[in-house]
């Protein structure tokens, strides 16, 4: 049933992967024309009624060099509620890998979409083919680098695109427990942006499950938390069936966990005290990814996934632009099964799922703010 419209919008942000392209440095780890597709295709079922692989629809096998493929992204994006696209930002010690979309986008200025970044500061192993100890590219903090990365990060803050908060710059850190001292690096990031005259920063930490506990982002330097779902810890995973493990190797080690339990879970925990930005997720399922030790959801579907949005709507914070900002993970994650771009299952599915859920809410969407 339809509610009286509220006069709070919702600005409905999206994770993208920008892995979609061939790069040198993958070609030389992963073999040459390497991307994302790669693995998706490779994927198989590993139990009856397991949904793999994931083959994308209405897009197709895009390569994201091509502005055409960037600017139908974003037209679907915003023809089904979503604000804007939060990517995936790989710095390392003033090094970017998968570079390319987001250096286009800036340089063409299109396609005219809302876009923020997520410093994604992971060591890159080889993990994929369990081999986690091999490393590929390295993570070093130091105070030279915090500055230099800011300065960097200064002309992408000024484009009239990049998402904000009270007309702050909104930047997110994806495992900022791995960065030495956060509330120094913040402060640095801080001082230089408003010597560059950038002005105040809007920092949020990612809760993820790396997270043991959440702990307040204020303490830390950072001014918000972003919950990145799913968040295994609030389910337990099951065995398959042991009818299954004979026939499918490994199957043992695999660990599925009910999707309905994982909403079920997230919607009981309590709000936090500080400001957090809720996330939802469509469905996981990183078979793609691995050979070993996969993990996913079991029986995700758009209904349920439109029932949590729309719950997590009615209870997200409202911020200071008199608005409400969700975090969807993910717009592409096709290797982890966790997208909202048309699948040849599901079609649209979850894309109308989130838009009904945002106008079943009574709020209006939020569009951009260029």
């Amino acid at each position: 049933m339809m509610q009286t419209p509220k006069e709070t919008p919702v600005r409905a942000i999206a994770f993208h992967l920008p892995q979609f392209y061939p790069t040198p440095y993958n070609d030389e780890w992963w073999g040459k024309g390497f991307t994302e597709w790669t693995n998706v295709v490779k994927a198989r079922p590993r139990f009856r009624g397991h949904y793999q692989p994931h083959l994308p629809a209405d897009l197709g096998f895009y390569d994201l060099r091509l502005p055409e493929a960037r600017e139908a992204q974003a037209a679907l994006a915003s023809e089904y509620g979503i604000y804007g696209f939060c990517y995936y930002h790989y710095w390392f010690n003033g090094m970017r890998l998968l570079e390319r979309p987001v250096n286009e986008i800036l340089r063409l200025g299109t396609p005219d979409f809302p876009f923020c970044l997520c410093w994604a500061n992971e060591n890159w192993t080889r993990v994929w083919d369990g081999n986690e100890k091999h490393l590929l590219m390295e993570q070093v903090y130091s105070d030279e680098d915090d500055v230099n990365h800011i300065r960097w990060l200064a002309h992408v803050f000024n484009d009239p695109r990049y998402i904000r908060v009270g007309g702050k710059p909104t930047f997110l850190v994806y495992r900022s427990q791995n960065i030495p001292n956060t509330l120094k690096t913040t402060d640095r990031w801080r001082e230089e942006a408003r010597r560059l005259g950038i002005g105040e920063l809007h920092l949020c930490r990612v809760e993820s499950n790396f997270d043991d506990i959440s702990p307040d982002p204020v303490p830390l330097g950072f001014d918000a938390a972003v919950e990145f779902q799913p968040r295994f810890s609030l389910t337990r995973h099951r065995l398959l069936p042991r009818a299954i493990q004979r026939f499918f190797p490994n199957a043992a080690n695999h660990r599925f966990h009910p999707y309905s339990e994982l909403v079920k879970n997230a919607l009981a925990r309590p709000l936090p005290s500080y400001l957090r930005y809720p996330g939802v997720c469509p469905s996981w399922d990183n078979t793609s990814r691995l050979k070993k030790k996969i993990h996913g959801l079991k029986n995700a579907t758009p209904d349920q996934y439109e029932r949590w949005l729309r719950e997590v709507i009615a209870r997200a914070p409202i911020n200071s632009d008199g608005d409400q900002i969700i975090f969807v993970n993910a717009w592409n994650e096709w290797s982890e099964g966790c997208h909202l771009e048309p699948c040849q299952k599901w079609g649209r599915r979850y894309l109308e799922a989130t838009l009904s859920a945002i106008r079943s809410s009574g709020s209006p969407i939020a569009r951009s703010q260029t």
